[in-house]
């Protein structure tokens, strides 16, 4: 088969969307581009199972409609595969439905048709709601879970196995006249193969059938590495604010986060229970990222970093193999964590930038949130981690339908406290946004909360939750959070942080960012 992984281009003016790889869904004015670890995956697994595969970056490549169509038509794929996200999702129904009326082709499939490419859906979106993107767009397979490169390669060995028949049975002509082809959804399995994996959406004569709720059972050991040079790693790997050094680029440890209780995070869907690879595999991994390509700097982009004994033979092993020496290390990491040999522990082993989530200085919308720790809890990591060398990040949320504005300001003033104190080095600031299934999701429904039903409105470029102020005030708490960079205290803790060129450059490409996030939430 020849397979497309898109990320199609965006009829939009909003900016640059952040959408491969990423747990909040935000448009940026300075572009930033995130590696897609798992779609990676699942195109390495399929071009070893045998297909023809190709990567298709529109956001990064800067590839226009036209051109994109133009490629379908050129390559002649038999699937196309779209990882989509809330605020997207119906720009990729309406770019799924224009895709099936281009022209139709001679497949390579045991179907005896003539046919448009076959669309596949994948991600948190339409694991939570399935049905809706089959009701709302002619896409033949929604795939559910996390597991989806496990799952689409099991798709596609179905798919060439036969068990896939047509009910657009057309005469076998080169172009069959497009006023004689029925442009409706026309797929369906001719039997339900028992070995069939759970977790897929599908027709079948017209009707929407399901095979059950996916499982996580595999062996995440079992995956191979990622061929970055399929993936096309270097379109990601300069243009991310986490790299102090680049070229860098991402892996993921394990899927997703061993917490996994936050009452705004989308992914617990994905991922309702916590699996991580062996050390040694994850270790084996980085090993042929070094030997393979110029890569200086590594994040991890597991939900949470794993912790405990993993978390210090990890580091023992990469000081070992003395990987240290040769790269550096980013990773999402949870307050509460670790303790302060353990901090030093991963400081010697290479680790830099530690990504933590923050969201709200007060004690009660924390608690509401499931975040299950103290704000004592916060400041005193931070303090930990920057004594023993490491650079904490912090992820910082406005825009609580229950928080008046000085509570938000409560926020605002730890997260400024932290920064100009030292404790955090960097920050990033959104508006939180309930995305569908999840417990705040609900929690707005209850509550009669939400301004909108709008999924293209779900950016984060606007609230949409009520809130007891005005919107102008919450996007100017947003926009001064970052002003923070402007301050002498905390610019001052950034020049005496100055080791090499390295960080010079960092600090350039940071500070073009700050200027852009304060654009994106005028």
């Amino acid at each position: 088969m020849k397979i497309i992984f898109s990320y199609p281009p965006l009829d939009t003016t909003k900016g640059y969307p952040t959408l491969g790889q990423n747990r909040q869904f935000q448009y940026f004015t300075e572009p930033t581009l995130i590696y897609p670890v798992v779609p990676a995956t699942a195109a390495t697994m399929l071009r070893a199972a045998g297909h023809e595969v190709i990567w298709n970056d529109c956001v990064a490549e800067g590839i226009d409609r036209q051109e994109y169509f133009r490629l379908i038509e050129r390559e002649k794929p038999d699937l196309i595969v779209f990882e989509t996200k809330t605020p997207v999702v119906k720009e990729h129904w309406q770019l799924i439905n224009e895709i099936k009326l281009l022209p139709l082709t001679a497949n390579r499939l045991p179907i005896t048709a003539y046919r448009s490419p076959l669309t596949v859906l994948l991600g948190d979106h339409v694991t939570a709601l399935p049905e809706e993107s089959m009701q709302n767009s002619k896409v033949d397979f929604v795939l559910t879970g996390g597991d989806y490169d496990f799952l689409l390669r099991d798709l596609c060995q179905a798919l060439e196995s036969g068990h896939l028949s047509s009910v657009n049975r057309q005469p076998s002509t080169v172009n069959p006249p497009l006023s004689t082809v029925n442009r409706q959804p026309s797929t369906f399995f001719s039997r339900q193969p028992s070995t069939f994996p759970p977790g897929i959406w599908y027709r079948e004569n017209d009707q929407i059938k399901t095979t059950g709720t996916f499982q996580l059972n595999h062996d995440l050991d079992q995956a191979p590495f990622i061929d970055r040079e399929l993936t096309k790693w270097e379109l990601y790997a300069y243009k991310n604010g986490n790299y102090r050094r680049t070229p860098g680029t991402y892996i993921m440890s394990g899927r997703d986060c061993w917490w996994g209780k936050c009452t705004f995070c989308s992914w617990p869907q994905l991922y309702p229970k916590f699996r991580v690879r062996s050390v040694d595999n994850v270790l084996d991994e980085i090993g042929n990222i070094i030997e393979k390509y110029p890569v200086r700097e590594i994040m991890d982009d597991t939900g949470t970093f794993p912790r405990g004994e993993w978390l210090r033979n990890f580091c023992r092993g990469v000081i070992e193999r003395g990987f240290q020496k040769k790269i550096g290390f980013d990773c999402n990491f949870r307050f509460g964590a670790a303790t302060a040999d353990e901090y030093r522990l991963m400081k010697e082993a290479g680790f830099r930038f530690l990504l933590f989530g923050l969201e709200s200085g007060n004690q009660a919308t924390l608690d509401r949130l499931k975040k299950n720790m103290k704000i004592e809890t916060i400041i005193e990591s931070c303090r930990i981690a920057r004594k023993a060398g490491l650079y904490p990040h912090i992820t910082i949320m406005f825009g609580y339908p229950w928080e008046s504005y000085e509570e938000a300001r409560n926020t605002f003033k730890l997260g400024r406290w932290l920064l100009r104190k030292g404790y955090a080095y960097t920050m990033q600031a959104t508006v939180v946004v309930p995305y569908p299934r999840t417990p705040l999701y609900q929690e707005c429904r209850d509550n009669n909360w939400l301004l909108t039903d709008d999924w293209a409105d779900f950016d984060m470029k606007s609230p949409i939750m009520k809130t007891p102020f005005p919107k102008a005030k919450l996007m100017k708490l947003v926009q001064k959070m970052y002003s923070i960079a402007f301050d002498p205290l905390f610019l001052f803790h950034k020049v005496m942080s100055i080791r090499d060129w390295s960080d010079i450059q960092f600090f350039l490409r940071a500070g073009k960012k700050v200027f852009g996030h304060i654009r994106d939430f005028r």
